[in-house]
């Protein structure tokens, strides 16, 4: 076979072939790899050399989760107080207590805990009603003016799956709010 010239001729074009027998270099990274198994061997060791993960922090205890009474007294009373005071209720008297529930034909069941409050000067009164000493149970409410005995007593947030501190409170100012009983109607 005759051989090509090695030095191009003045007019040709030195281009490289696709069929010449020298190797071409190109700038490609290095494929000198470590295998696999290394470097899981390094993942494992570099853990090892890692601090224990820090534990989570426990949540407080959520005040709805105390007892009935104390979360009643210290929480959701004064609560209570403190937004129907920002509708505008001046003279606000609320209070905890067992008792007969004061519904017409209701006398006769047993004693109730209920949520009793009292404003513009005891002319209005709501009651909120816990037939168990447990805010998650059923609850009922009632309000009634001009001293007059209680003729309905209505279900209490029912459709709630969890009941806390703050939807307590938008539930009573919610309805009294809708019996057209505060200010800023």
């Amino acid at each position: 076979m005759p051989e090509e010239p090695q030095n191009p001729t003045a007019g040709e074009s030195e281009t490289p072939s696709a069929s010449s027998d020298t190797p071409q270099t190109t700038d490609l990274p290095s494929t000198n790899k470590p295998p696999a198994a290394a470097k899981k061997a390094a993942a494992k060791a570099a853990d090892g050399d890692k601090p224990p993960a820090k534990a989570k922090k426990e949540k407080a205890p959520a005040v709805e989760d105390k007892p009935f009474a104390e979360f009643i007294q210290q929480d959701y009373l004064p609560a209570l107080q403190t937004a129907l005071t920002k509708q505008g209720v001046k003279d606000l008297d609320v209070s905890l207590t067992k008792q007969k529930l004061p519904v017409a034909g209701m006398s006769s069941a047993g004693d109730c805990w209920q949520v009793i409050g009292k404003f513009q000067e005891g002319q209005r009164q709501f009651n909120l009603y816990f037939p168990q000493e447990d805010i998650q149970s059923q609850r009922a409410f009632s309000c009634a003016e001009n001293n007059t005995k209680t003729s309905t007593l209505e279900p209490f947030l029912i459709d709630e799956r969890k009941i806390t501190l703050d939807l307590m409170v938008f539930g009573v100012v919610q309805r009294l709010n809708a019996q057209k009983w505060l200010n800023l109607n």
